[in-house]
């Protein structure tokens, strides 16, 4: 079940993000049949966009995120002796390097993974975390963070986002090109069709890209349960802070995917949730 479960989350996520690009190369071909009544150059200009958008995005520094988040470094196992051993331990499992540790001095539970690649990556946990879970829950909770690092989730998300970025860039420039088009030679059906996509592209992408959070989180939910053999204690621990009401007061609204749970404890529509239903990720765990 277990492996099943982690198989399956990734054959979507590889589905989503093929859909992903090819919705980006689309909105580029609208782009400039609008302007040129040529798809085949939209498409070119969509992927050269995106691949250098991406690499802008790639070369993000861990510590900026941490700065956007309140979180500090904790340097010295003397500091955080469990949380240091936990991260190290189980970074030896994972067979990465180990992770450097922050710390956010905030009393609502949670914690997120950053860095492109496990070489570089980080684990931040806010206080409230440390204080509220049990030794084997707080494990369960760096396992999951541990897996999103192995997984290189943080990578995906960060293209994800650059993506979406992309698809701004791109609607922009669309609107723009209905008013100075070059081309009168358009099928007019089609130029309603690629009104319409362009109007409704930055919904689409923002869709796309949590719906990838979303799946990211099982995935990691599953690797982290096989990680530190505990899903038991993992469904606690998210039991426990869905629990708490009260929001990470540091936490940035774009960074809020990479938290274990909604730093912002808002109720939204599934479509637009940056995580799945705390109770379906319970369920899963509780069926491994």
């Amino acid at each position: 079940m277990l492996y099943q479960q982690i198989d399956s989350n990734k054959r979507k996520t590889v589905g989503i993000m093929i859909g992903f690009t090819l919705f980006v190369l689309a909105i580029g071909s609208v782009t400039t049949y609008i302007y040129l009544g040529s798809w085949i150059s939209g498409v070119i200009f969509a992927f050269v966009i995106a691949v250098f958008y991406c690499l802008i995005m790639l070369t993000g520094s861990t510590k900026m995120i941490m700065g956007m988040n309140g979180a500090r470094e904790v340097a010295f196992s003397e500091e955080q002796p469990y949380l240091w051993n936990t991260v190290e331990g189980l970074a030896m499992v994972a067979r990465i390097p180990m992770p450097k540790i922050y710390l956010i001095n905030d009393k609502s539970p949670n914690a997120f993974a950053t860095g492109i690649s496990p070489n570089n990556s980080a684990v931040a946990v806010t206080i409230g975390l440390i204080e509220l879970l049990s030794r084997e829950e707080l494990e369960g909770v760096i396992a999951h963070e541990i897996s999103h690092i192995k997984n290189y989730d943080i990578r995906l998300s960060t293209v994800a986002i650059a993506l979406v970025g992309v698809v701004a860039i791109l609607a922009h420039f669309g609107t723009r090109f209905l008013f100075i088009r070059k081309s009168k030679k358009v099928d007019p059906i089609l130029m309603i069709i690629g009104i319409f996509l362009l109007i409704l592209s930055p919904i689409i992408a923002t869709m796309i890209q949590l719906a990838l959070s979303r799946n990211r989180e099982y995935l990691a939910d599953a690797s982290g349960a096989e990680l530190c053999r505990n899903p038991i204690a993992l469904a606690n621990a998210l039991q426990k802070i869905s629990d708490v009401h009260s929001p990470v007061k540091h936490a940035s609204q774009s960074c809020a995917a990479l938290y274990f749970n909604d730093p912002f404890k808002k109720k939204k529509t599934q479509l637009f949730s940056t995580h799945p239903p705390t109770e379906e990720r319970i369920r899963r765990l509780l069926n491994m």
